[in-house]
């Protein structure tokens, strides 16, 4: 199955450089559909025009972002530290999101 998520350029840029291999999403309704092997094509916002497509390699699923992030180092998610990786995903989902649906962290292998 092929999935469509939407990326502001710099994690768009990291993905396609390789640099970013787990992308971070609340664990709500539209990602209980993702499965391992699965391809999600992400599209560069906002003209939505460039993609890059990738293969579903893991699936991770946390309480807390801060629990997700904490397990992994903060190059894997395209960024070189936690704290401003952290302000990063809070700018997307707030706290009240992340207590209802929970976090997930997609591990992705990029796909040329």
């Amino acid at each position: 199955m092929v999935h469509a998520m939407k990326l502001q350029s710099f994690p768009f840029e990291r993905i396609k450089e390789g640099k970013k291999i787990i992308e971070v999403r609340l664990y709500d309704e539209k990602r209980r559909d993702i499965k391992i092997g699965d391809v999600i094509e992400f599209r560069r916002e906002p003209e939505q025009i460039e993609t890059v497509k990738a293969e579903v390699m893991g699936l991770l699923n946390y309480k807390t972002f801060t629990d997700l992030v904490n397990d992994f180092p903060a190059s894997y998610f395209g960024h070189s530290d936690k704290e401003n990786l952290l302000k990063s995903i809070y700018t997307f989902y707030t706290k009240e999101q992340e207590e209802k649906y929970t976090a997930l962290g997609i591990k992705i292998k990029l796909l040329v």
